[in-house]
């Protein structure tokens, strides 16, 4: 599913709010996990899973195609842990879509 996706399925879901305010729900909600994150701080959405970030230091990588080696510079990347409640559904009748 897509961001465009999901405001179709929660405007059709909630026909009382207007499209447009839910765009600005779903941005917001978004933005908000985001500058969380950015400020170094974690997103736990209790029965979905939790939100934060993981530090990874410079390194020596390698060009796959040539074979030299160049420097990676340090990096912060998103990481998601899926909560217990969330797998538990997804595993519950033990059948994938």
């Amino acid at each position: 599913m897509i961001k465009s996706e999901l405001i179709d399925k929660l405007s059709r879901d909630n026909p009382h709010l207007l499209r447009r305010d839910v765009e600005m729900i779903v941005a917001t909600i978004f933005d908000e996990i985001v500058d969380t994150l950015k400020r170094g701080g974690r997103v736990e959405l209790r029965g979905f899973g939790a939100f934060s970030i993981k530090h990874r230091p410079a390194r020596q990588g390698r060009n796959p195609r040539s074979g030299e080696t160049v420097a990676v510079d340090e990096k912060f990347v998103p990481h998601f842990k899926v909560g217990k409640a969330l797998r538990e559904r997804l595993n519950a009748d033990g059948s994938q879509t």
